[in-house]
C-alpha cells in the first residue's frame, strides 16, 4: 500500500497545482474523477474509493478546506503535517 503525500507543482517559480495522493493498494488505478468544490477534484477507483485530491490552485486553498473535503468523501485521515507543502505554496 502506498503512503499519503502531497506534491506541489511549480511553474515559473509559482505554485501551479497540487496533488494529494491517498493510500492505495498496488495496482489500483483511477477510474473516474469528480469536482467536489471549485478547484478541488477527487480521483476515485472503480469501487468509488478516493485515491487522490487535485488542488487546482494551491495558493487559494487552505488546510481546513482540504480536511473538510477529505471528511466529506470518507477518505483516510491526513495530518496537518501531511499538508505542510500546501502551507509553503
Amino acid at each position: 500500500m502506498s503512503a499519503t503525500f502531497l506534491e506541489v507543482t511549480f511553474r515559473h517559480g509559482r505554485p501551479f497545482a497540487a496533488y494529494l495522493r491517498l493510500p492505495r493498494a498496488a495496482g489500483v488505478k483511477v477510474d473516474h474523477s469528480r469536482e467536489v468544490r471549485p478547484g478541488l477534484v477527487v480521483d476515485f477507483s472503480a469501487d468509488d474509493t478516493p485515491l487522490g485530491l487535485e488542488i487546482v490552485d494551491p495558493t487559494t486553498t487552505d488546510e481546513d478546506t482540504v480536511l473538510a473535503v477529505l471528511a466529506e468523501i470518507h477518505a483516510p485521515a491526513v495530518s496537518r503535517d501531511d499538508l505542510a507543502p500546501l502551507r509553503a505554496a
